[in-house]
């Protein structure tokens, strides 16, 4: 094939757009994992599965313990749990009912009268915060708190919006 120079390097040229276009979209954003460990990983992944709204991405089991879970946040995000084992080296995820996580949300009226409607434990009613959020808070059945709330953050330092 007889190439003049300046199609060899449109050709090139477009090549490497389409390249960075397909490493974009097989690059995963960078994410936050929230991660613990329950009593009973089944019952609280049920829980934040059939109450609460995330969605059930994986489960892996191991002698009828929970692994390793993945539960997804339809909005964005998610977080990661298993089962607690008291003699496993190390405390990677802190023992059962001490974590905490802040989920964002557009639905956050219809999740608070969602939830308050199946009876979970309010830790904060909701309200509107002075940076902006409107928000409130549970206690999962383990003990652990979730903050529900339209709250994205601000922009970081020198952000192009």
């Amino acid at each position: 094939m007889n190439t003049t120079p300046d199609t060899t390097a449109k050709q090139h040229h477009d090549s490497e757009r389409h390249h960075d276009a397909e490493q974009q979209l097989h690059t995963p954003a960078p994410a936050i994992w929230p991660a613990l460990q329950a009593q009973d990983a089944p019952a609280l992944i049920d829980f934040l599965v059939d109450t609460v709204g995330f969605l059930r991405t994986a489960v892996y089991e191991d002698g009828g313990r929970v692994a390793h879970a993945q539960l997804d946040w339809p909005e964005g995000g998610g977080i990661m749990l298993g089962s607690y084992d008291p003699d496993a080296p190390g405390e990677a995820c802190g023992k059962p009912g001490t974590s905490g996580a802040y989920v964002v949300t557009d639905q956050v009226d219809s999740l608070y009268a969602r939830l308050t409607g199946a009876g979970v434990k309010i830790v904060n009613e909701i309200e509107d915060k002075p940076y902006g959020s409107r928000e409130f808070g549970i206690a999962d059945p383990e003990g652990n708190r979730w903050f529900f709330g339209t709250y994205r953050g601000d922009p970081r330092p020198g952000a192009v919006s």
